[in-house]
């Protein structure tokens, strides 16, 4: 019988194949692209192709996932000034006044200019909040225009964002029911910002209800704060259960999490699953908004991802913001992210580390549901491929993206990172063949 994932090879001419690719498992094999579609893989394949790319052991993987972006406010750092304190709160001050005057064309421009670099670093999904507090909804037209327009090369998944509070806001409910209407993908909360718990938890039902009244998803940000007795995380995982959402929900930060006693955490992490939330946390933005209330010791301010993967959650990693009142730093390169949160989380063992790839991958494309994502026969090619040997040298180097593909079509493109030296003589120094111990990967998958 076929095997499912290295189908059988039928064709005589395909369209492309890339040559002696590596995969993350180590093994180095051929990849028939036809049609837009994933048609073989193997050791070698024995057939001609319209166009042919030489990979030389490079590592071939499915594109990059941001599961939680502001793509609403990317690229406007110092508009109407820079965040001094780099504060959570002065951030939300800072945009609560540019958005009274933001322009919908200006907004669509910067978000369009993200999307571009995203591709270039080889990210082909993102999912993006978009504030719905302002009556005009501006953010919302600009969004989903650039949704509609991006759609050849890079799948865009829009939130329904209350950032102001949906019941601290009045004028949320109509606002969110109303970007819902227009198209918006996903349901978003934000019951931490509430005016009392009480109201959280009642955001969380109220929003829930929404969502399985309309068959949406839920995206919420949620316990974004170093105060430990915000919980409502265990309301969310009640209320998926309660409107039978399991798998379709999702929260994102969880930052509470990381202060939380241990017997607490253990006893809410187990609800959690029961409840088969996705989880979302944003290792750069995290690590700089949480802890600001400490001397010393500071708080990371990161979810407990260890923990969560070890009950079975899928763990996804998100970029949230670049350059925006939030975080001046960033250019929405997911191995960044990735990097940061091996380091935070203490993720530094071999699967560890391999976890943290797949964060930015496979486990955020579960996380926010994509279909048809990864690297088989009959699935779309959307590939990417690095100039690193493994995920792990690709976390260590985050190298050059040297193809980036989309439905079998290269549309980015970098020339190999080399650096000339004149010391003994000239040399070429390709920093992704320093890597340690490479032929182990090789001896494992031939083993």
């Amino acid at each position: 019988m076929p095997n499912p994932i290295f189908g059988p090879i039928c064709d005589p001419v395909f369209d492309l194949i890339l040559r002696q690719g590596r995969l993350a498992d180590g093994r180095r094999v051929d990849i028939a692209i036809d049609g837009g579609r994933i048609a073989a893989i193997a050791p070698r394949i024995d057939a001609a192709a319209r166009q042919e790319m030489e990979c030389a052991g490079h590592l071939v993987t499915p594109p990059f996932v941001d599961a939680h972006f502001h793509l609403d406010s990317t690229l406007s750092a110092g508009r109407p000034r820079h965040n001094a304190s780099g504060t959570l709160l002065e951030g939300i001050a800072l945009w609560g006044e540019f958005k009274r005057e933001m322009d919908e064309a200006d907004l669509y421009d910067r978000a369009h200019r993200l999307c571009r670099i995203a591709i270039a670093q080889g990210n082909l999904a993102i999912r993006s909040h978009v504030d719905i507090g302002d009556p005009h909804l501006r953010a919302v037209r600009a969004l989903l225009q650039l949704r509609a327009d991006m759609r050849p090369w890079l799948q865009i998944q829009l939130v329904a964002f209350p950032q102001d509070g949906y019941l601290r806001n009045p004028a949320a409910p109509a606002l969110l029911a109303q970007a819902l209407e227009m198209g918006v993908d996903v349901v978003g909360g934000i019951p931490h910002f509430e005016r009392t718990a009480a109201d959280g938890a009642a955001s969380i039902a109220a929003l829930c209800r929404i969502a399985a009244e309309r068959g949406l998803p839920v995206d919420m940000h949620c316990d974004e704060t170093d105060d430990p007795a915000s919980r409502h995380v265990e309301t969310l995982a009640a209320e998926t259960v309660r409107f039978g959402l399991q798998g379709r929900v999702t929260g994102s930060h969880l930052t509470s999490m990381h202060s939380m006693d241990n017997a607490y955490a253990d006893k809410l992490i187990a609800l959690m699953a029961q409840a088969d939330l996705g989880v979302v946390a944003n290792p750069l933005i995290n690590i700089s908004l949480q802890g600001r209330y400490d001397t010393y010791p500071k708080r990371r301010g990161m979810t407990r991802v260890r923990e969560l993967r070890a009950a079975g959650l899928p763990v996804a990693f998100g970029h949230d913001c670049v350059m925006d009142p939030w975080y001046r730093l960033g250019s929405h390169d997911m191995l960044e992210v990735a990097a940061m949160g091996a380091h935070v989380g203490h993720l530094m063992g071999e699967a560890d580390l391999r976890g943290c790839f797949d964060a930015v991958t496979g486990d955020a494309a579960r996380v926010i549901g994509l279909d048809g994502y990864g690297l088989a026969v009959g699935r779309p090619a959307d590939l990417v491929v690095l100039q690193a040997a493994d995920p792990i040298e690709a976390l260590r180097l985050r190298p050059a993206r040297l193809a980036v593909l989309r439905a079998g079509r290269v549309i980015a493109a970098t020339p190999p990172r080399v650096t000339t030296l004149d010391l003994d003589g000239v040399q070429v120094l390709d920093l992704a063949d320093q890597g340690v111990d490479q032929g182990a990967g090789e001896a494992r998958a031939s083993a």
